[in-house]
């Protein structure tokens, strides 16, 4: 209950999840890559394969990166 509730509450105050979905282009100004892997498909080289942390905007700007693996 009380988790909701400060959840609700951020969310009030414009915080927001980034959308950040495998095969998404990587973006320097929105995520931060941790390891970059052998891409598993050609489509995936140099995209995203795998997200690990959610990243969070407040009002349109970054407070936390999106932590992503990415295709060599």
């Amino acid at each position: 209950l009380i988790y909701q509730k400060f959840k609700n509450k951020l969310a009030e105050k414009g915080l927001k999840a980034m959308e950040v979905k495998p095969g998404d282009d990587f973006n320097v100004d929105l995520h931060e890559a941790i390891t970059q892997i052998p891409s598993p498909t050609p489509e995936l080289k140099g995209k995203i394969v795998d997200v690990i942390e959610t990243g969070y905007t407040l009002n349109d700007k970054v407070i936390r990166f999106a932590k992503v693996v990415t295709g060599k």
